[in-house]
């Protein structure tokens, strides 16, 4: 999304899994950040790795279990903000937080400006559809109808796949039609506004399944991308949270949280 966005492949052994253990205030062998404030940012409008509950208003989603546990095994204290993505990574790159997490796809562009953390997902993109489709069936049939239309988020991976994956390599192409947020494109889908939103597999899983039959993906994958927490450059957090999510993966705590949000996650819940 940003990413973002690689699916059934956001694979849940790709993911990096981990069972929960028990917990003292930080996990063995890990460094201890003695209780030190870090600001995280994220967007809120990539469900299930971030969102607001309609119903609670609460923050919830993969990457908030994630980072929490990520805190408890680092022993820091956690402070949530939340800004646009257009401008997350810059500010992240000025220091105005220490760490931001939406998704974000590892690649070279944003590797100039921010680090990264290591990897904690691997996704795959897919075309989600309406489940009654059938003038096209996979990114070259797309393409091929002219009248179709694909909802994006600019500046993220679903977006720029669609550029020069499916359509014909013009950023401008009218038959984009640009949302705010991820969440947006999908409520667009739905209501018929555009015919196709490219997302990662397993979630698209779960927008599958939770869609009362209402969605389905379609055709093959449009390649794979790493998702990572990012840092400004040379932060002293990348390391233990690096080890961290090592720890994670070792254990199944990822697994785990993977299960949870792509599995059981349901729209709207």
């Amino acid at each position: 999304m940003k990413h973002r966005m690689s699916k059934t492949g956001l694979v849940l052994a790709g993911l990096l899994a981990v069972l929960t253990m028990p917990f003292a205030a930080v996990a063995q062998g890990l460094p201890d950040l003695a209780g030190r404030k870090v600001v995280v940012v994220t967007e809120n409008a990539y469900p299930p790795l971030q969102f607001i509950d309609p119903k609670s208003g609460e923050q919830k989603g993969w990457e908030y279990d994630a980072m929490d546990e990520i805190a408890k095994r680092l022993n820091f204290e956690v402070e949530y903000r939340n800004a646009s993505w257009d401008v997350m990574i810059q500010a992240v790159a000025d220091g105005q937080y220490d760490i931001g997490m939406n998704g974000i796809t590892i690649n070279d562009e944003r590797k100039a400006k921010v680090d990264f953390s290591d990897p904690y997902m691997r996704s795959e993109q897919f075309m989600l559809v309406r489940s009654d489709e059938s003038r096209f069936t996979d990114a070259k049939s797309f393409a091929a109808f002219t009248d179709g239309l694909i909802g994006a988020q600019p500046g993220t991976t679903p977006f720029y796949t669609t550029v020069y994956s499916v359509l014909d390599g013009n950023e401008q192409n009218p038959r984009i039609k640009l949302f705010e947020t991820f969440g947006a494109t999908i409520l667009a889908l739905i209501s018929g506004d555009v015919d196709a939103v490219l997302t990662d597999g397993t979630a698209g899983e779960g927008y599958v399944e939770s869609s009362g039959g209402g969605l389905k993906m379609v055709g093959g994958p449009l390649g794979s991308e790493d998702f990572g927490f990012i840092l400004a450059k040379g932060s002293d957090l990348i390391a233990p949270v690096d080890a961290a999510i090592a720890d994670m993966k070792a254990d199944g705590t990822m697994e785990k949280l993977t299960v949870k949000w792509f599995r059981d996650y349901k729209m709207g819940e």
